[in-house]
């Protein structure tokens, strides 16, 4: 055995070893229902070979947390409630929230153009330039493509963004007319943040959200965060589990940059099932305002989600819930809150795979905790973290006529979704090089992948409001028919 495949496979074994032996954390009291839970997350990181985990869950006035295996496979340390995680696009929700508290001192207001506080504002299409509104950017109905990033600029880089990458986007919708998942809109929410306060998004972040709240491991330079224990992100390539290098963040701090811990994320989900008081009784928002952003907005075209200000809207049986994950160089991660139980639950983990362990422990703990399940073939949303179809939707029987979905749909300047005829079904290519993959629909309109790397993958086709097929979602995000 070559020395290395010997490391590999000890690094392995101990954090296997380390969640068989049981989880590091803190309980208000014991719960057979939260160690139910706590074995099913140890099963499926082997399964899924997922170094660490965090879990958090709150129920009334009971926190429990716990940390299971290790925050990396080549130096192992055990992932307890105070190691920081990347949360990747549950950012957004703090930007949101951000934005909440300067609409309560008056400073903005969601349904005002984006030029009331950027005057120079545009993209390509002039009528979007002028009416699109920051409650657009943070229900991500702008209208635009919104799978770019931002170039590292240091506090230049939502500014760069703004300026030079946002002049070039396309109109791919109306404002408002179609859900589309955009980090853009939400970088561009951030550069708003910046002129209103006139600090960097850092500072202004930290100000508005972090210290009010109590968050105090809670972080958006990796200068920081690097002080403390870290989890680092893995992936499987070539039979084995290695850590993704180099390590990135997001320049786009307020599409996904925040690293925090399990224990700051859940005093955050606490008090956002409170009152809008601080930790410490003082005011900080009114309960309207939090109100507002658990409050359905919009219905995603297509599906039974819907979209507050910052948070998706699930029901889950008779209970709504309201939650966003993430995704963002192997640490795939979600954070729900549901209300009508009083309940708030984490789980973020370190591997790119991780995104199977969270929809199955979300599934437990929904069972569980609320007596909730999803319902067979409801047409679910993209919250920022990838979802299986196949978890709860059968295909249909018969299939729909296939030729209406045909074609080809742009997403400038991401690149082109070509949908054609396969045997007796259809099948999707969604960039250059990238393999076709096979479709079934499970519901009017609603499909997901059968084949490929990630199979379950949902689609859907959204019609305009003549009734022809106009854009296809892919994951998530919009593309937009060359045929109409």
């Amino acid at each position: 055995m070559r020395r290395r495949d010997f490391l590999q496979l000890s690094t392995t074994a101990a954090a296997l070893a380390s969640t068989r032996a049981g989880a590091r954390g803190q309980t208000s009291g014991s719960d057979s229902r939260f160690d139910e839970i706590a074995a099913l997350v140890q099963k499926r990181m082997v399964d899924h070979h997922v170094p660490g985990v965090a879990l958090g869950l709150l129920e009334g006035d009971q926190l429990h947390l716990r940390g299971f295996g290790v925050t990396r496979l080549d130096d192992p340390q055990h992932v307890t409630e105070d190691t920081l995680f990347t949360i990747a696009s549950v950012s957004k929700t703090m930007t949101a929230t951000a934005v909440m508290k300067l609409v309560e001192e008056g400073r903005l207001d969601l349904r005002s153009p984006v030029r009331t506080w950027l005057p120079d504002f545009r993209v390509r299409d002039d009528v979007v330039s002028r009416t699109v509104t920051l409650w657009h950017l943070l229900t991500h109905t702008p209208g635009w493509e919104g799978q770019l990033g931002t170039e590292d600029r240091g506090v230049d880089a939502l500014s760069q963004f703004v300026s030079t990458i946002m002049p070039t986007l396309p109109k791919l919708a109306d404002p408002g007319e179609v859900w589309s998942y955009n980090n853009a809109g939400f970088a561009l929410s951030g550069r708003i943040i910046e002129v209103v306060t006139g600090r960097s998004i850092h500072d202004a972040l930290k100000d508005l959200v972090f210290t009010p709240l109590g968050l105090s491991r809670t972080f958006t330079r990796l200068t920081d965060a690097m002080t403390w224990r870290m989890s680092l992100g893995h992936r499987d390539r070539e039979g084995r589990t290695e850590v993704i290098r180099p390590f990135q963040t997001t320049s786009s701090t307020t599409a996904g940059g925040v690293m925090t811990s399990l224990s700051d994320l859940m005093r955050y989900a606490r008090f956002h099932l409170g009152d809008g008081r601080s930790p410490g009784g003082a005011p900080y928002v009114s309960r309207a305002r939090l109100d507002t952003m658990q409050t359905a907005q919009l219905r995603k075209n297509g599906t039974d989600d819907e979209m507050g200000v910052g948070w998706h809207l699930r029901r889950v049986g008779d209970v709504p819930t309201f939650a966003h994950g993430g995704t963002l160089n192997g640490h795939c991660l979600l954070l729900e809150l549901v209300p009508a139980r009083n309940l708030a639950f984490a789980v973020l983990t370190n591997h790119q795979d991780g995104w199977r362990l969270v929809q199955e422990v979300e599934a437990a703990l929904l069972r569980r905790f609320a007596g909730a399940s999803l319902a067979p073939r409801q047409a679910i949303g993209h919250r920022g973290v990838n979802e299986a179809m196949t978890f709860h939707a059968p295909p249909l029987p018969a299939q729909p006529a296939l030729a209406e979905y045909e074609g080809r749909y742009e997403r400038p300047p991401v690149g082109t979704v070509d949908v054609r005829r396969r045997g007796d079904g259809l099948a999707v290519t969604t960039a250059a090089n990238q393999p076709e993959v096979g479709i079934t629909f499970y519901g009017r309109d609603v499909a997901y992948a059968v084949d490929g790397a990630y199979i379950g993958m949902p689609f859907e086709f959204i019609r305009e409001a003549g009734g022809n097929v106009r854009w296809i979602r892919v994951n998530g995000r919009i593309a937009r028919s060359t045929r109409l």
